[in-house]
């Protein structure tokens, strides 16, 4: 057992303005190194259904992260970063082009 296994992750998961990652980093108590995995998560006792939180993980702490949050039913997905970002900017609305108006 490592010294970090009995500690929660840290509360900041995310550097950068607007929920956009600079460098983002593991949520693992302590850890700086960079995120390679995002856990999806969510609490039913605190969150509608829809809702989705997420921890970011490096390959040391995925297991473990994932592990905190399956005990508690909480975990819902563990997915690469790469494939998470790609995800999330699909599933942004795209901005629309400005329509001119009838007989403009």
């Amino acid at each position: 057992m490592t010294p970090q296994d009995d500690q929660q992750p840290s509360p900041s998961l995310f550097a950068g303005a607007a929920g956009h990652p600079e460098n983002p980093i593991c949520s693992g108590k302590g850890c700086r190194t960079a995120a390679a995995w995002v856990l999806v998560w969510n609490n039913p006792k605190l969150h509608t259904p829809d809702r989705r939180k997420t921890w970011l993980a490096c390959d040391e702490h995925r297991e473990h992260l994932s592990q905190f949050l399956g005990v508690r039913g909480f975990l819902k997905e563990v997915l690469p970063f790469a494939e998470w970002t790609e995800a999330e900017a699909e599933a942004r609305p795209q901005p629309q082009p400005p329509v001119a108006p009838p007989g403009a």
